[in-house]
């Protein structure tokens, strides 16, 4: 801080003798641009900056609850910290514009409400063309990065059981998913990760029972978590069982979670061979949703697999596998990716994306739905038919 403030009195005299103004307007300049950051994160703000030859050479301070101006001494030791990091990066801007700044913990001391405030005017302060790597444990600054910047800031998750510090690693940024924002939310909460609660269920067809620590066992929810779990962090798809099953439990989550958590919104989405597998079209499917209540949704090919074996799908896997995708052979036998029932027909696929060994149907289909990006029009298609119902 005795650095911070050398620095700071320094530019004060700068901007002084540059654009020869009075000591008075010089010090509400250099203070007011400061104290816009400062005002966002506490209740405090810097009133002077002191006077070195009059032996007063520290920022004095004053709160709205307090009569009196006070020096930087008396400020909490999480205050001094949130004023410290603030004037640092202030007093950096000019210099340090295409600059990574790496902070380490700068949570400590600083109380949580006050955390996320902090990361967000960090973000200000740093120059449109610099970056911010930051090692953090802290319940705020993880909610700034999973709702105010959550388009402009990539994860890292140290796992455990890896030798970080030993061996050579490749650091891959996480998917921002709920299911995956609840592992990194473990660090901070440890066993309270219940409180990280999706705003959206969506109740989706498949294995009922979870697996280990409540881990989704449900096939289709595995897909669509995968799909969208980035873009609607807030949502999470829980398999429920059959057709049936999934009325049944729906009503009774409706029931129950919508009296305690008053914001959550409850889903039901079915596959399109919802006739007891007799054919339909897409008017049926537009019957069925103007005959049934608003919270349901059906998709408009037949199964999970007319989407995920998708052309688009399967080009990008093949690109990204470096496979020769045999588009001509895919068209001759998927004449119909809509209505056609083909998810039995994985080995078929396979072939198409020139894979030759076997492979476990489950697993490929999983992978596929990795490689449905938010531009193909697949994925459009089938989230106006999930959040939009249409």
């Amino acid at each position: 801080m005795i650095e911070n403030y050398r620095r700071l009195y320094i530019k004060y005299n700068k901007y002084l003798n540059q654009i020869d103004c009075k000591p008075s307007e010089a010090k509400s300049k250099i203070i007011g641009d400061l104290n816009t950051s400062l005002k966002n994160c506490l209740d405090l703000e810097i009133t002077s900056i002191g006077d070195i030859e009059a032996g007063q050479g520290t920022l004095y301070f004053k709160k709205s609850d307090h009569p009196k101006e006070f020096e930087f001494n008396v400020l909490s030791s999480g205050e001094k910290e949130v004023v410290d990091i603030l004037l640092d990066l202030y007093l950096r801007q000019e210099e340090y514009n295409e600059t990574v700044f790496l902070i380490d913990e700068p949570e400590l001391h600083i109380n949580t409400s006050i955390q996320k405030k902090l990361l967000l005017e960090i973000n200000k302060l740093v120059g449109v063309n610099c970056q911010i790597w930051l090692a953090t444990h802290s319940i705020g600054f993880l909610r700034a990065l999973q709702e105010d910047l959550k388009d402009d800031c990539q994860i890292i998750q140290f796992q455990k059981g890896i030798n970080w510090a030993s061996t050579q690693q490749t650091v891959i940024p996480i998917k921002k998913s709920i299911s995956k924002w609840k592992e990194i939310f473990e660090t901070a909460l440890d066993d309270l990760t219940g409180l990280v609660s999706p705003r959206r269920i969506v109740y989706c067809e498949g294995k009922d029972r979870p697996g280990a620590n409540g881990l989704e066992k449900g096939f289709d929810a595995k897909v669509f978590n995968n799909i969208y779990g980035e873009k609607y962090h807030d949502t999470l798809f829980i398999s429920s069982g059959g057709n049936t099953e999934l009325d049944q439990r729906s009503e009774i989550a409706l029931a129950i979670l919508t009296k305690v958590f008053s914001e959550i919104e409850i889903l039901v989405l079915k596959d399109r061979d919802v006739s007891s597998g007799k054919q339909n079209d897409e008017n049926d499917r537009q019957v069925y949703l103007k005959t049934n209540p608003n919270h349901f949704r059906i998709m408009k090919r037949w199964e999970i697999e007319n989407y995920l074996f998708d052309k688009e799908v399967l080009q990008a896997f093949c690109k990204a596998s470096n496979l020769t995708f045999n588009e001509v052979e895919y068209d001759k036998f998927v004449t119909n990716i809509v209505d056609d029932n083909i998810k039995d027909q994985t080995n078929k696929i396979r072939n198409f994306c020139g894979i030759n060994h076997s492979i476990s149907a489950e697993n490929f289909k999983l992978t596929l739905s990795e490689y449905m990006t938010e531009e193909m029009e697949v994925f459009k298609e089938l989230e106006q038919c999930i959040f939009h119902r249409q």
